[in-house]
């Protein structure tokens, strides 16, 4: 009876385990977007800026540095690629662990999880095609 309990209890730990992985996953790709958002807006705001030259305040942490406003965007534009990049991979790697967590819990692996969107070139042939 106790290796029986004790074998329920390994199982209950590694899926829980799973289950934290997924949710830590989850929880960063939400506050990397949310700073992606930030980002965004304050590509925006230099883009509709009554001044088209000079130089910008922007703030690190608890100061602010005065910058050009084209080296402001290109640093923006650097932290929007490198961002992407970083959710794009965390959702590749939450797909694997969420398909790890159903087989831990005996679910069968979900369907059309693993799509990827069509690239601009099969778009275009597509495209081709349909109008021929």
């Amino acid at each position: 009876m106790a290796r029986e309990s004790e074998r329920v209890m390994d199982y209950l730990t590694e899926v829980e385990l799973l289950a934290e992985s997924v949710m830590a996953d989850k929880q960063q790709i939400i506050s990397l977007d949310a700073k992606r958002h930030r980002n965004r807006e304050a590509l925006r705001a230099l883009h509709n800026s009554s001044k088209q030259s000079g130089n910008v305040m922007v703030c690190f942490g608890d100061m602010f540095i005065k910058f050009s406003k084209s080296r402001t965007k290109d640093m923006i534009q650097k932290d929007q690629e490198h961002l992407d990049e970083e959710i794009r991979k965390l959702c590749n790697q939450l797909k694997t662990k969420v398909n790890r967590l159903n087989e831990a819990q005996g679910k069968p692996e979900l369907k059309g999880f693993n799509l990827t969107p069509l690239t601009h070139e099969e778009m275009q042939a597509i495209t081709k095609i349909l109008k021929n």
